[in-house]
């Protein structure tokens, strides 16, 4: 999200930690006992004892990563062993010299002074018998930022908790004589500084090999004059077990070409745009620095273009700050050690990639030599949408692949230039999201940072809280939105219940801050090619927050407030109605997200929305090639209900073209990612960013015809009305249900369509074909029993049907 109005004065967050502190009388420091951590042991974070620089240019010099280690001796055959560790910041953990887990940039990002997650490991394979050494290295992470002032004023050091890396842990033995024994962080520990020189998520890693210390993470190694760990202030957020996917690699992608752009420079193109990392066989000499730059972009002669991926739009000298680079674009250097052939792979940062730039080898690397590691929150992906139509297939995947790009424990606008959990793209798109992937312990995670990031007086924009809040209710009712599509799409009535209470409370927050009902301030359709008033979009999110809390009101037994905000529902759409329907628009207003937003909120009256549809044909007729022009709600309005009032073949034939603008356009001038803009943009804007992938919700949703019925949460029941646009052959699509998979496929074969259905176990669903008066059979697989006369309706196309496997054909 571009800061176009960031002179807004950021907002002081009041730390609040609900954990007890306990004195440690033989140092007069803090040590933490927590229940979350199954035991009455004491154990402390531990860190260097290093200050903090004085000054904010300072920050830019080496400031190496510490690296501590532990040894322990096993006297007894052991059963059973559990790591349980997090940080402030990011840490990688080793035993005897392997590494703990398959988690990267762990722990997940949050406001660590209200909550920290830990994660534990069974380690029990990585133990020897007798001698055995635990090691952990510190990263940044957002917990030492940088003071980069992004747009020349946004330090993220003035508004997150911030300090230095440290961390806690303990190992829970259990030995086979139903013994246990406990190893915890404490100043027993010893450290020192390992090779990684510098490491920032935004702007990267400095590696230098001359200063690997073989052999400090395994027993026996002589830590003598390695220093001993400092208790550290713990950071104040409460500690709590991971319950949602870690940050992993999945997937390694393979170079699709390496080229020289310059003397002594090459080009790696990894095919696609993507986030993450790499690993990369080096060899050269001692001393040798390897710089590694990275763009979503080349430019005409083939050079690298890293601008659309520049933190903060830090592009020239000054903007940054004191120290800051001229241009804060994501780069790696290895300076190569004693060993002059090594692979590298950077461990505390993350980058958003189709290129890299590769400058200070010898020669040009072989396509074996370079690894490209994909890396996102390993959310289960089992759902799937693909079709006879190759753009459509393209769209599809370059959907998929933004939107795991931009979940790294917050799910970002955009994985590189910002990374910030901004509420307007989830509002935007975590409907889009939950199609495509498992999304609801991620999404608890997501509300709790919205629950630690919010106040009671003032929108704010992100969660974590990085001090923007100019964006307003569109932005903050994200919380509340995505908690009602965790219960419509899994049932999950006990957050509802648990949030309650705070979800009253921050309507009682909205009704104060827009006392009249109308949202007269905060960013509207962002990216709109024609301008919408945050009067319209405003006011709808908060229509759809009166909705939403009839429906929490009735789960929670609350049915003064269930007729409370059923009377603001009323009053809304009566606003809303008078001021962009009943009264003439005579400000220039993009009408294509008005007329959608009329209809996807169900403001009018039924006469009254064939004709908003009416309008809202001629308002796409007029555009360039007939498109949409709409922004990162419109979109989303625009799709829904062009086919739910005219037709979903209507949307088809836009989105299966190639002009501007639209996502053909995109697909066709080489995208493999979803851009920010309509508009193609090699400088400033994300080519990598979700809010326009709203089109896949509609693939779903539309030609799928997979949908979730909001009087039966959780797909208890649901519908299944797949459309059959005229220039599509065929669909398969799939839908993982709390109740098991949904399939629903189709396939046009000369005078005939063949749909094949599968409702799971418990379930029913709703099913609405198009017949038009054709004839309408049906087979059950694996049952010989049935008959199509036990399905009422079956020659209207509208018809139950209940658990099982089915074949219907419409000739």
């Amino acid at each position: 999200m571009k800061e176009k109005a960031i002179f807004v004065v950021g907002l002081f967050l009041t730390v609040i930690s609900a954990v007890s502190i306990l004195g440690c009388s033989q140092k007069n420091t803090k040590t933490t006992e927590r229940e979350d951590w199954s035991s009455d042991e004491k154990v402390s974070w531990i860190g260097d004892n290093k200050p903090q620089p004085a000054f904010d240019s300072l920050f830019y010099e080496n400031d190496p990563s510490p690296i501590f280690r532990k040894e322990f001796k096993l006297e007894k055959t052991i059963k059973s062993a559990r790591l349980l560790i997090t940080a402030a910041g990011y840490y990688e953990a080793t035993i005897n010299g392997k590494r703990v887990g398959k988690n990267r940039l762990d722990p997940a990002w949050t406001d660590f002074s209200k909550r920290i997650y830990y994660s534990e490991y069974d380690v029990t394979q990585l133990l020897a018998q007798k001698e055995n050494c635990l090691g952990v290295t510190l990263g940044n992470g957002f917990y030492n930022p940088l003071p980069l002032r992004m747009w020349g004023n946004r330090n993220l050091r003035k508004t997150l908790p911030v300090g230095r890396p440290v961390f806690t842990a303990k190992m829970i033995i259990e030995y086979e004589d139903g013994k246990t024994d406990q190893f915890v962080t404490d100043e027993s520990w010893k450290f020192a500084y390992g090779p990684i020189q510098k490491n920032n998520v935004y702007i990267g890693e400095v590696y230098d090999a001359r200063n690997e210390i073989q052999g400090w993470n395994s027993p026996g190694f002589d830590d003598a004059e390695w220093l001993d760990a400092v208790i550290k202030e713990e950071p104040g957020g409460k500690l709590e077990k991971a319950f949602f996917p870690p940050i992993q690699i999945t997937q390694r992608l393979t170079p699709t070409s390496i080229y020289s752009s310059s003397p002594g420079v090459c080009i790696a193109d990894m095919g696609v745009n993507f986030t993450g990392t790499f690993r990369m066989r080096i060899s050269g000499d001692t001393g040798d620095s390897i710089v590694f730059r990275f763009g979503e972009r080349i430019y005409p002669d083939g050079s690298l273009n890293p601008k659309t991926t520049v933190c903060g739009q830090i592009k020239r000298p000054g903007v940054g700050g004191p120290g800051a680079p001229d241009v804060a674009w994501q780069t790696d250097t290895y300076v190569i050690g004693e060993k002059t052939k090594a692979w590298f792979q950077p461990e505390f940062t993350f980058h958003t990639y189709r290129y890299i730039e590769i400058s200070g080898l010898k020669s040009k690397p072989e396509l074996s030599d370079i690894e490209g590691l994909a890396m996102n929150t390993n959310v289960s992906a089992e759902n799937s949408f693909s079709c006879s139509n190759k753009l459509l297939n393209s769209i599809q995947k370059a959907s998929e692949r933004t939107f795991l790009a931009n979940l790294q424990s917050v799910q970002s606008d955009c994985p590189a230039r910002e990374k910030f959990g901004y509420g307007g793209d989830l509002n935007a798109t975590s409907e889009t999201f939950i199609y495509n992937f498992d999304m609801n312990s991620f999404y608890r995670k997501t509300i709790y940072d919205w629950v630690d990031a919010i106040n009671d007086s003032v929108f704010i924009d992100t969660a974590p809280f990085v001090g923007i809040n100019y964006c307003g209710l569109s932005w903050e009712s994200a919380f509340l939105t995505t908690q009602y599509y965790l219960l419509l799409y899994y049932n999950n009535v006990d957050l509802v219940k648990e949030l309650y209470d705070f979800d009253k409370k921050w309507m009682e927050k909205v009704a104060r801050i827009h006392p009249n009902g109308i949202v007269d301030s905060g960013l509207s359709d962002h990216e709109s090619l024609e301008p919408v008033p945050v009067e319209l979009t405003g006011t709808c999110h908060y229509l759809f927050c009166a909705q939403i809390m009839q429906r929490f009101a009735a789960l929670t037994g609350n049915s003064a407030d269930e007729k409370m905000y059923q009377e603001l529902e009323q009053k809304l759409k009566k606003s809303i109605k008078e001021r962009f329907w009943n009264t003439p628009v005579e400000e220039g207003i993009n009408k294509q997200t008005l007329f959608a937003s009329l209809l996807y909120f169900d403001v009018l009256s039924e006469e009254e929305n064939i004709a908003a549809a009416d309008s809202l044909l001629i308002a796409i007729k007029k555009e360039p090639a007939g498109h949409f022009i709409t922004g990162i709600f419109g979109t989303k309005y625009i799709l829904e209900a062009l086919s739910k009032y005219v037709s979903p073949n209507h949307v088809f034939e836009i989105v299966n073209s190639k002009k501007y603008p639209g996502w053909g356009f995109m697909i066709d001038k080489g995208a493999t990612t979803i851009w920010e803009t309509w508009k193609e943009s090699d400088n400033t804007y994300s080519n990598c960013h979700p809010m326009f992938g709203t089109v896949s919700e509609w693939f779903y949703r539309w030609l799928g015809g997979i949908e979730p019925d909001k009087d039966f949460p959780g797909f208890k029941k649901f519908k299944l009305h797949p459309s059959v646009p005229e220039n599509l052959d065929s669909v398969k699509c799939s839908y993982q249900s709390p109740f098991g998979k949904i399939v629903s496929n189709w396939k046009k074969e000369t005078d005939k369509t063949i749909y094949n259905f599968r409702i799971p176990n418990g379930t029913t669903a709703f099913v609405n074909l198009p017949t038009s008066g054709k004839s309408v059979t049906i087979q059950k697989e694996e049952d010989s029993d049935f008959s199509s006369a036990e399905v009422k309706g079956l020659q209207t196309g509208k018809f139950d049907l209940t658990e099982g496997s089915y074949t219907v054909v419409i000739d």
